[in-house]
């Protein structure tokens, strides 16, 4: 049986915690909120899901390291010294950390950089996001997280020559498309996203795999496809 324990009382942290019920060889060991012993929580877990706030990642970056617990964290918005503290307890613990959960994002990232190589400079590309209107940043992190695998494929720097589009309106939980064109072709590459309910279900698919993993940092194509 494996223990979770969930640092973050929202909407994202309430889900999980719903969604664990119906897993087999899984269960609740509790929920972090403010105020609450971070310490004693982790340390009777076997696995921790982060989806808590960047102060709060920071906390529980000390617990896992502490305690020598794997941990799974979905907080965007990390500062640079913020990921490079991570990058350092995922030197003694195993951490899956990536900006998003979603199995069809990582099926996704996977599927445009085999065909950025593939396709090379010759076609020109666009990521089109939209979101709901409460979404601030733009583009989303997952269109740069796109943007910068197309780039690596195709060996260049940061997102390259990707070009992003963004919209926001209603309350959209997340669509994207990658649009991949030549003079004579096009290919399309899309993901929509109905509900949040699949950022807990790649978190807790994430949590079973990571569970017995070696020390390092991984992402949801490797929870995957194990790259």
């Amino acid at each position: 049986m494996i223990r979770v324990a969930i640092a973050g009382a929202g909407r994202m942290g309430q889900a999980i915690a719903a969604s664990l019920d119906a897993q087999d060889g899984m269960e609740l060991a509790g929920l972090w909120g403010r105020g609450d012993d971070l310490n004693s929580l982790v340390r009777c877990a076997d696995v921790v899901i982060d989806f808590s706030l960047p102060e709060g990642t920071l906390q529980v970056l000390d617990a896992v390291e502490k305690y020598g617990k794997p941990l799974v964290c979905g907080v965007s918005g990390l500062s640079d010294e913020q990921m490079a503290r991570l990058d350092q307890v995922a030197a003694r613990v195993p951490v899956v950390y990536d900006r998003n959960m979603s199995l069809g994002v990582a099926v996704l990232e996977h599927s445009v950089r085999e065909a950025a190589k593939s396709l090379g400079l010759d076609f020109e590309i666009e990521i089109a996001e939209v979101h709901h209107v409460h979404k601030k940043d733009a583009p989303s992190g997952t269109a740069l997280k796109l943007g910068e695998a197309i780039a690596e494929a195709r060996g260049e720097q940061g997102t390259g020559s990707v070009e992003f589009r963004s919209e926001r309106r209603g309350e959209v939980p997340g669509d994207h498309d990658v649009a991949m064109r030549s003079p004579t072709e096009s290919l399309t590459f899309a993901h929509s996203v109905t509900t949040r309910q699949v950022f807990a279900d790649g978190a807790i698919r994430a949590a079973r795999w990571v569970a017995d993993r070696p020390a390092g940092r991984y992402l949801m194509r490797d929870v995957l496809f194990e790259i």
